[in-house]
């Protein structure tokens, strides 16, 4: 009996589509974390400036703490998540276990975020920041694991490359979901409650985000027991199969490619891109524009209606072009809106263009933020025993990145902004997320196409046989080529 053929008929196997249900379950898992996700990076900055009256740099240390907290977690969490744990509740399945504990987490954190320091509302700013930090910590430390162990299950749930940027189109689309979601909330809170059309927000609208945080929480309890539910590990003929006990050597190898730490750099960019410009685009309109509360609401709710649409096409986008073409045109579009920004200050710019801008920026985050998380899976490849490793430390450089560019903008408002408030925000989103687009590109035009056999296929050379699927995530493709012991 020919031994390729037997390989071929289990590779077969192991490959057969996902039913589209647990494609769309998968997508659910994500919802709370993407809520909370848009509330954090959207409003937190207008919530602690505008609404608890905080001090520009002390809302951004804030941040600041969840953000270096969520970075510290993430390696942690990832390390974790790849162990081969006999624990009793790893039983349940190791990367929903940890969903599960960060999803616990979230709960008992994110909430109290969003409200008045209780017992302590008329204390001093700095004893009320070491309350909202204890929050802030426990809030990120269930992010981070629910974040790290649902990426992680992409690669485990299938060993395809198209169902993967499928996977992960689908879990973006959901994000988009949550965070259009969130906005028309947010517009349908303030537009309801508001008694003028022109107010903008301040102190007594506290009340007004604390609805939205519990509407949000709600529907973000019901996505994760829907994806609980339904996806189980393993659902693809357990794509991770044998290699578990490689986790640490596997771990290792991917710290010495030097590819890890380029993708990383793309990731890193791609992700102050879309947060900053998530986190400066309401205090840009309020603060440069003089727009309307409302504002806050529908101009991110544009940018989110433009992402999500924008992902329907990404899939074919990067099967088609390759990821490097795919990514640049993302790259063009958002260095496109960032110009916008800065020569655009009129009442024609206000009353419409601003809207064409939204939709660049929304487009723009969604084509460079899937392609990265594709060529991140494309790196992993089927070696899934180090999959939350490899995005743990994706997430560690755009967690901290992100926290220290937020911090040092925040200590610089009042040095810089002083009498220039309105060209402050603008300069922001211009150079900041302009520079941070159109770097991404440039490295990713750099990063040289993988060799047939990556680095991890080489580490299971001399132990498996079988066919292996060796990505070649710059080009949007994948081999896949019988390999035999010679």
């Amino acid at each position: 009996m020919d031994p390729t053929s037997s390989q071929t008929d289990d590779y077969t196997e192991i490959i057969r589509k996902l039913p589209v249900y647990l494609k769309l379950a998968y997508g659910t898992g994500h919802v709370l974390n993407d809520i909370c996700a848009s509330m954090w990076f959207t409003y937190l900055l207008v919530f602690f400036h505008l609404v608890l009256g905080f001090d520009p740099t002390l809302a951004g240390v804030v941040l600041l703490i969840g953000q270096v907290a969520d970075a510290l977690v993430t390696p942690f969490v990832g390390f974790q998540s790849d162990r081969n744990d006999n624990f009793w509740l790893c039983r349940y399945g190791r990367r929903k276990t940890w969903h599960l504990i960060g999803t616990i987490c979230v709960l008992l954190g994110f909430p109290f975020i969003f409200s008045q320091c209780i017992g302590c509302e008329y204390a001093h700013q700095y004893a009320q920041l070491v309350y909202y930090a204890a929050f802030v910590v426990i809030f990120q430390f269930g992010w981070a694991a629910v974040q790290i162990s649902h990426l992680a299950l992409v690669p485990e749930l299938t060993p395809s490359e198209h169902e993967r940027t499928e996977l992960i189109a689908i879990r973006f689309t959901f994000t988009v979901f949550s965070n259009v979601l969130v906005y028309c909330i947010m517009w349908g809170v303030l537009h309801v409650t508001s008694n003028e059309y022109n107010s903008q927000i301040g102190p007594n609208d506290i009340h007004k985000f604390q609805k939205v945080v519990l509407i949000g929480t709600i529907i973000g309890v019901i996505a994760s027991i829907i994806f609980h539910a339904v996806v189980k590990e393993g659902a693809n003929g357990d794509a991770n199969g044998s290699f578990l006990h490689r986790n640490g050597r596997t771990a290792l190898v991917l710290l010495r490619d030097f590819r890890l730490y380029q993708i990383a750099f793309v990731y890193m960019l791609t992700r102050l891109f879309i947060n900053l410009c998530q986190i400066y685009m309401p205090l840009y309109l309020h603060e440069s524009l003089n727009m309307p509360a409302t504002s806050l609401a529908y101009i991110p709710l544009t940018m989110y209606l433009s992402s999500f649409l924008t992902s329907l096409i990404i899939e074919r986008l990067n099967t088609k072009w390759g990821r490097k073409i795919a990514y640049s045109i993302g790259a063009l579009l958002a260095i496109w809106a960032c110009i916008w920004i800065q020569f655009g200050n009129d009442d024609t710019y206000i009353k419409y263009q601003i809207y064409v801008v939204a939709i660049l920026l929304g487009s723009a985050g969604a084509i460079m933020l899937v392609t990265s998380l594709g060529i991140t899976a494309d790196l992993i490849g089927k070696n899934t025993e180090s999959g939350a490793f490899a995005y743990g430390i994706m997430s560690f450089t755009d967690k901290l990145s992100n926290g220290l560019v937020v911090m040092l903008i925040q200590y610089l408002v009042k040095h810089l902004s002083s009498g220039y408030a309105s060209y402050y925000y603008r300069n922001i989103l211009t150079y900041v997320c302009g520079v941070s687009a159109a770097s991404a590109m440039l490295m990713i035009l750099y990063i040289k196409p993988f060799s047939r056999v990556t680095v991890f296929d080489t580490l299971h050379n001399d132990e498996d046989e079988g066919f292996v699927e060796t990505p070649n995530p710059i080009n949007g493709n994948s081999d896949q080529q019988p390999q035999t012991n010679t």
